[in-house]
């Protein structure tokens, strides 16, 4: 197998880039169309009416879900205004939704993301849901976006627990890539991680650890500090590269089987993806310090540590062998840990993550 890695073709960061949006659809056509959240629309773009009708950019409401319903329609939308440059604006399922319509459409894509929830800005694959919120798959474009273009005045003026979430994101990152690593397991562009990539992810951790806490103090305050700066920049572009170039492995195959309970379905990818990455610390027999380490980083910053946090007050083992048997479905990134991985393994790992939160939790009242 050979080194791959892949990145997006261009990352802008800074407050007030946003002013360059249209610029930048004049750089690769003629005809923007934006497929916007319902609080981008409403926050962002209502303000800059006139500036994107002078651009030549239309906007339409995403529907919510990141699903093949939704994608049909957006391909219409594309047919009907003849649009030639595709813009997702929002969270994560609105970016992908965007752009896995301009890849099947074959057109170039500019990613706006308003919160610094997830890793999905600058990756070249993109996970679709059925229309109840259920993982269904992931699909992988021809191309990553040509165009991240991350405003962080509008982050900052986000809610809080966006960021935190995206933190929950990012953090797996380095422990997953490190799997990947140690068993030389392909990562999602199928190939083995470059030195860049392996680094890039632990870049991500050690940059949550150093600026995490600093950076939640800001957003809650929605001010623009260089700690904020830096935690956008790891929720966003280290992990982007970190996740696609350095691989997959627990922590986000456990989020994938906690969608399989519709309690969880409230909460975002971050928050469930950080409990995958305690349940990955107890399947990989983590040492005593890292998974202090960790779950301290979870309290400090306001991530998920138990199984109540992201929902699920009733613990039925038959209940969580469901969520366990999802993760270890064939294909499932969890299997570019070490060792055999089995549901009877995984779910022994969710519960006693849970075990060791609910105890700190004790230890801290």
């Amino acid at each position: 197998m050979v080194l791959k890695a892949v990145f997006p073709g261009k990352y802008i960061q800074g407050e007030g880039v946003l002013s360059e949006l249209a610029g930048w659809v004049r750089f690769l056509g003629k005809k923007g169309l934006i497929i916007a959240s319902r609080s981008a629309k409403e926050k962002v773009l209502i303000r800059r009416a006139a500036e994107l009708k002078a651009g030549a950019i239309t906007a339409e409401q995403f529907s919510g879900e990141c699903c093949e319903k939704e994608l049909n329609r957006v391909a219409d939308l594309i047919a009907v205004g003849k649009a030639d440059v595709i813009i997702g604006m929002g969270g994560g399922k609105t970016i992908d939704t965007a752009k896995i319509a301009a890849d099947r459409a074959g057109l170039p894509v500019i990613v706006v993301p308003t919160i610094a929830s997830t890793d999905a800005p600058c990756s070249g694959c993109a996970v679709v849901y059925t229309q109840a919120g259920e993982f269904d798959s992931v699909l992988y474009q021809k191309m990553n976006p040509q165009i991240v273009l991350v405003d962080t005045k509008v982050i900052a003026d986000a809610p809080a627990r966006f960021l935190i979430s995206g933190m929950g994101d990012a953090m797996a990152t380095w422990f997953e890539a490190r799997s990947c690593n140690r068993t030389q397991s392909e990562n999602a562009c199928g190939g083995l991680s470059t030195m860049a990539g392996l680094h890039l992810a632990r870049l991500c951790y050690d940059t949550l650890l150093q600026y995490g806490e600093a950076a939640k103090i800001a957003v809650e305050r929605h001010l623009v500090t260089p700690a904020l700066g830096h935690i956008i920049e790891a929720n966003i572009l280290l992990s982007g590269l970190g996740f696609e170039s350095g691989g997959l492995g627990a922590a986000h195959s456990v989020h994938n089987g906690l969608t399989a309970l519709p309690e969880t379905h409230s909460f975002y990818h971050g928050e469930k993806v950080a409990f995958g990455v305690l349940t990955g610390l107890a399947l990989a027999d983590a040492s005593c310090e890292e998974t202090r380490t960790v779950y301290a980083f979870c309290e400090a910053v306001g991530l998920p540590t138990t199984l109540a946090d992201i929902g699920i007050a009733d613990i039925d083992r038959d209940k969580m062998m469901a969520v366990a048997q999802k993760a270890c479905a064939p294909g499932e990134c969890i299997h570019h840990e070490a060792g055999e991985i089995t549901p009877e393994k995984v779910l022994n790992a969710l519960l006693a993550a849970n075990a060791l939160g609910e105890e700190r939790k004790k230890n801290r009242a």
